[in-house]
């Protein structure tokens, strides 16, 4: 199963997404969110792309909405 989140291109600020918060990583409880930053600098991340929100919370991009 490929990950749409895990692809740096396909994360731009402004989109809506859902991450998973450091804190829910082993619930794989998702938080819904615009992003505001990019904060993986490699072209593609098995986990998912780090992000900053625009609430400021930072996760990895699970689903891009």
């Amino acid at each position: 199963m490929s990950n749409q989140g895990s692809v740096r291109a396909n994360i731009k600020p402004g989109l809506r997404v859902r991450i998973v918060l450091k804190k829910d990583q082993r619930s794989g409880k998702l938080t819904e969110g615009t992003v505001k930053d990019l904060l993986t600098s490699s072209p593609n991340h098995h986990h998912g792309i780090k992000v900053r929100l625009e609430d400021g919370q930072i996760g990895r991009v699970k689903e891009i909405l």
